[in-house]
């Protein structure tokens, strides 16, 4: 896929350890803010959100909080420390002249593509992308969420295609739903938000997706109308902009990537942005859906506004050869 390569091309330069204030590690940590911040507004009066706001510097940061650092939000100085040492080495490998072998890589000589093609995030001191329940960790999926959790296929397994609807529907390069498209990844973090008068529009780089989000107090469309990104109605909370999600086709779910424990149809999906400061934006995602896990859950984690971030057209399928040629590897064993 042609993917935001040119852009990784460039240098990752190693960053200096920098001391973190408390307000910003409540931030990081899921936790709103110690002092309240007023932002911008925008003519009409709306707190202002516009802007372009990536979420690359979350990379690294892992979706459930590791067994090692059960019941901690926030990593010590000294495990900041060697991960800031980790990024420096990271960066290190980023700028080799030639491909060295990949340990677990892609193809069957355990190679993968060179080290600069993907995006590098920053040391976090979050511990986990999911702030509740306080253990950071996805709750307990119900016998139907597991149930529709493993008829979940997709091309990081090792299965036989029989036809293109074996692939994912994030490799189809159809969508990633609302969670997989906010949620940082390896590639294409970018998030541009768009304000008029009575909406907010949201442009999100991974498969380009746009959702435009009514904030005049409309119904939600019939429930007969399902569809990827659902139907999304928003209103503001004093400075925080909430936006509920229905009519998801439970095609979709928490990451996108790989395994993707979609949700229900039932879900109700609930996403806060709150301006925290001129350059950070706290986002958070309330999770209920009762026929997929045991209990509520949410994410949260910040955005970073970079007017100077290019968004990439996500041209998914130009130069991609990979769905046709395992479904005609998958043929060809057929007749051998």
């Amino acid at each position: 896929m042609v993917h935001r390569f040119l852009a990784a091309l460039i240098p990752v330069v190693a960053l200096a350890s920098v001391p973190i204030a408390a307000a910003q590690n409540a931030r990081l940590a899921g936790k709103p803010p110690t002092k309240a911040y007023t932002p911008p507004r925008t003519p009409w009066g709306d707190p202002d959100l516009q802007g372009i706001w990536p979420g690359t510097h979350m990379l690294g940061v892992p979706f459930e909080r590791p067994a090692n650092l059960a019941g901690r939000t926030e990593l010590s100085d000294e495990e900041l420390a060697q991960r800031e040492e980790q990024n420096r080495r990271q960066a290190e490998a980023d700028n080799e002249e030639f491909v060295a072998p990949r340990a677990g890589g892609a193809g069957a000589a355990g190679t993968g593509p060179p080290n600069h093609w993907g995006e590098r995030g920053r040391p976090q001191r979050q511990t986990s992308l999911i702030v509740e329940p306080a253990d950071g960790r996805m709750p307990t999926m119900t016998l139907e969420g597991q149930s529709r959790n493993a008829a979940v296929k997709t091309s990081f397994n090792d299965i036989f295609y029989a036809s293109p609807e074996d692939f994912s529907f994030y490799d189809r390069c159809i969508s990633r739903g609302v969670l997989g498209s906010i949620l940082p990844v390896v590639y294409n973090n970018g998030n541009q938000i768009f304000q008029t008068p009575g909406q907010v529009v949201i442009r999100y780089e991974m498969i380009h997706e746009t959702r435009v989000i009514p904030l005049d107090g409309r119904p939600h469309v019939g429930q007969n109308i399902r569809t990827y990104m659902g139907d999304a109605r928003g209103h503001w909370d004093g400075n925080t902009l909430v936006v509920e999600t229905t009519n998801l086709n439970g095609r979709t779910g928490t990451t996108g990537n790989g395994r993707n424990t979609p949700f229900s149809q039932s879900i109700r999906l609930v996403e806060r942005f709150t301006r925290v400061d001129a350059d950070t934006i706290q986002y958070e995602a309330a999770l209920d859906d009762q026929k997929t896990w045991t209990r509520p859950w949410k994410i949260g984690f910040t955005l970073k506004q970079d007017p100077h971030y290019g968004m990439f057209e996500y041209a998914c399928h130009e130069g991609n050869n990979a769905m046709r040629n395992m479904l005609s590897g998958a043929r060809a064993a057929e007749r051998k």
